[in-house]
């Protein structure tokens, strides 16, 4: 996949179902049927089916190759220079939290590829319009818009510029309880869930190596969330 370009925003149109359940789908099915996206989110995890964030991205066919209207746009066909990304939803999963997960998300691609995240994210259904819906009927189930969304992730992607709070984050063991934690501008900690997540966070430049972790005993910082990548 040659240099990523932009963005594209879907939901997977199978509500309740979870971003596991769509990763086993797509690995079940992955010598049958020419489909695919890179990253697939829920309320608990954020799940990288095809390198994008922790390797060199590598191609996922998340828009169809009869379609104009990418050319048009940007110039290029969306499966060979956009990332795919995946809104999961449902009755079964905290919209909230979800949400809160997929803003971040596109919000560091933006980051991670120097994207302009005002310009270079675009849903689906504009992509494929008359047949695609995404991500729109995924953010209504629980009362958003694809207006809100941009704007969200242009502040959320500012947020990090300028608190730095997700990237390049200290790191910090305790001793007593034996857990590592992320500890961002907010002075909160994070605790990263295990030895996978550290290592997809360290390949994202969330924070460094095993080397860079420092050893006290003060657990005196504020609780912050759980952070957990899945791959």
């Amino acid at each position: 996949m040659p240099a990523v370009k932009f963005i594209v925003a879907h939901d997977t149109g199978n509500p309740e179902s979870t971003a596991q359940n769509n990763v086993s789908y797509y690995e079940r099915t992955n010598n049958e049927a020419y489909a695919s996206a890179h990253i697939f989110i829920d309320d608990k995890e954020i799940i990288e089916c095809i390198p994008a964030l922790t390797a060199t991205p590598e191609k996922a066919w998340h828009v169809r190759y009869d379609r104009p209207e990418d050319n048009q746009l940007f110039g290029v066909e969306a499966n060979d220079a956009a990332i795919g990304v995946e809104y999961c939803y449902g009755a079964n999963i905290n919209a909230n939290e979800a949400y809160k997960r997929y803003v971040w998300v596109l919000a560091y691609i933006c980051h991670k590829f120097q994207l302009n995240p005002a310009l270079t994210i675009c849903g689906h259904f504009l992509l494929d319009p008359g047949r695609k819906t995404d991500p729109v009927s995924g953010l209504r189930a629980s009362n958003r818009t694809y207006e809100k969304l941009l704007l969200d992730v242009v502040s959320e992607y500012n947020s990090c510029l300028n608190n730095n709070e997700q990237i390049n984050m200290r790191l910090i063991k305790n001793n007593s309880s034996n857990k590592i934690y992320a500890i961002g501008a907010d002075n909160k900690k994070h605790w990263i869930f295990n030895a996978e997540t550290f290592t997809t966070g360290n390949a994202m430049g969330l924070w460094g190596s095993w080397d860079s972790i420092t050893v006290q005993n003060d657990d005196s910082f504020a609780e912050g969330h759980m952070i957990l990548f899945v791959k």
